[in-house]
């Protein structure tokens, strides 16, 4: 039973691309890449800034923080109490929610882009 429904979704996946092929022009994937970039960045770089705020607060009152620690902050994660890391924890996924639509933003945009520049 799990096979069909694998095999199902595997078609559904194939078919959707092809509609998606026909109705996404290369313009309005632009447009939408460059709305999914901006909207990556106002979530990001605020909730990226407080969630390292939210980790230093929880870490200088006890140790002392490693120089240039907020390059790899993830590597402090081990260091924080399971109170500290709910506290820290919506911040970095709402952090890491802004990387990833400016990414796949970009992306698209730049696809659209060179979809439009090299096949007229």
């Amino acid at each position: 039973m799990l096979e069909l429904l694998l095999v199902l979704g595997g078609l559904v996946v194939i078919g959707l691309i092809g509609l998606l092929a026909v109705v996404v022009t290369p313009p309005l994937m632009v447009e939408v890449g460059l709305w999914g970039l901006a909207v990556g960045l106002l979530i990001g770089i605020p909730t990226g800034w407080w969630y390292h705020v939210v980790l230093y607060r929880a870490l200088a009152a006890r140790m002392a923080l490693p120089p240039r620690w907020w390059r790899k902050p993830v590597e402090l994660h081990p260091c924080l109490t399971p109170e500290e890391y709910q506290r820290v924890r919506p911040w970095f996924v709402a952090g890491a929610l802004g990387f990833f639509l400016c990414l796949t933003g970009g992306v698209s945009a730049i696809a659209g882009m060179l979809v439009i520049r090299f096949y007229p």
